[in-house]
C-alpha cells in the first residue's frame, strides 16, 4: 500500500512540475534533414529535443514524449505530441516559428490537462 501511495506522490510531483510551465511557450530548436523542400525534423530527434527542452526548463525529465511522426519545418506547422509523467499524460502543441538553414525553430505549449 505504501509503495502505491509513494508512486502516486512521485507522479503528482512530476506532473505538477510540467503543469508549472502552462501558459508559457517554450522555445526550442532541432536539426533537420532536407530532401528537396522544407527541412524535416525526424520523429526521434523531435522527441529527444522536446524532452531536453522541458527538462532544462522544469528541472525534471518526463518519463516519455511521443510524437506521431516527423515535423515539417514550415512556419506555422503544428503537431500534437504527448508527455507522460508518472501515470499522467499531458498534450503538447509544437508550432514551427521558422527555420535557419537546416535548423527548425519551434515553440512548445503544454496543455492544462
Amino acid at each position: 500500500m505504501s509503495a502505491l501511495l509513494s508512486a502516486r506522490r512521485r507522479s503528482a510531483r512530476a506532473l505538477s512540475a510540467f503543469v508549472f510551465v502552462l501558459g508559457v511557450a517554450l522555445a526550442a530548436t532541432a536539426c533537420s534533414v532536407s530532401i528537396g523542400g522544407d527541412p524535416v525534423v525526424e520523429e526521434a530527434e523531435l522527441e529527444s529535443s522536446l524532452e531536453q527542452t522541458l527538462t532544462d526548463q522544469v528541472g525534471v525529465a518526463p518519463d516519455a514524449i511521443d510524437c506521431p511522426g516527423d515535423l515539417r519545418g514550415k512556419e506555422g506547422t503544428t503537431m500534437r505530441c504527448t508527455l507522460t509523467a508518472g501515470a499522467d499524460t499531458l498534450g503538447l502543441t509544437v508550432t514551427v516559428t521558422g527555420t535557419d538553414g537546416d535548423t527548425v525553430n519551434y515553440d512548445v505549449q503544454v496543455d492544462e490537462s
